[in-house]
């Protein structure tokens, strides 16, 4: 009998001592890899009335040159499946949408180098019109069940102006963000001083959201790395 229990704590404890072993294995590289990217990023740039041709251009060299800076690629490298997919928005009032780039992988230096280029001589390809947020975020949501499987999923929206066409702008927030979605800003407080408030009451939402000024054009640059960066890191940096 004694030696049956003995038999038996023994082979408990082993049994223990394998489980708490596979528990500190790391994951099989399937479970590990169950998304193609990190992140999927919508990048919507305003092409309203309230936005001339060199503010146009301002807006472009800023995203294509945060791309090419070399904190921007480490954020990318240091992610677990080290790349992030990018689609770029040009957009106005609510019938005024166009995709400008389709989803683009971005897997190392060269992808980062090549997509800033890219975004640096983009032209303006969308008729000016009003400005409606709301129907760009429902335009961009649209377009993730084509984008490359992510852990997270985001818009990053960039305007001077608040939504004065189109739906709603907080209903529209609402639902996208209990579609797992979140939504960021970039305002440039050129017309509107007080717009960093309106985007984060009307607009920002989900995960980790949240909302960086730009004073005017001239700012864009600096403020759109931050965000990238930001972006790119994942929710809980600054």
């Amino acid at each position: 009998m004694e030696a049956g229990r003995g038999l038996r704590t023994i082979a408990c404890w082993l049994a223990g001592l394998v489980l708490s072993f596979g528990l500190l294995l790391p994951l099989p590289a399937g479970r590990a890899q169950e998304h193609d990217v990190d992140l999927a990023l919508v990048l919507a740039v305003d092409c309203s009335f309230s936005v001339d041709s060199r503010e146009f251009a301002l807006q472009m060299e800023g995203l294509g040159r945060a791309f090419l800076r070399e904190e921007v690629k480490r954020a990318i490298a240091q992610g677990l499946r080290q790349r992030i997919a990018v689609a770029v928005v040009q957009w106005s009032d609510e019938r005024n949408q166009a995709v400008t780039l389709p989803w683009t992988v971005i897997a190392g230096g060269a992808d980062a180098d090549a997509l800033g280029r890219k975004l640096m001589a983009m032209p303006r390809q969308l008729a000016e019109g009003g400005t409606s947020i709301s129907a760009v975020l429902r335009y961009s949501a649209a377009l993730f069940p084509a984008a490359p499987s992510a852990e997270r999923r985001v818009i990053d929206v960039s305007t001077d102006g608040r939504n004065n066409t189109g739906p709603p702008l907080s209903p529209m927030r609402d639902r996208l963000v209990a579609e797992g979605l979140t939504i960021n800003g970039l305002t440039i407080l050129n017309e509107w001083p007080t717009l960093n408030t309106y985007f984060e009451n009307n607009a920002a939402g989900g995960a980790g959201s949240f909302v960086i000024p730009a004073n005017d054009y001239d700012d864009f640059g600096e403020a759109i790395f931050r965000k990238l960066l930001r972006e790119i890191t994942g929710p809980g940096t600054a």
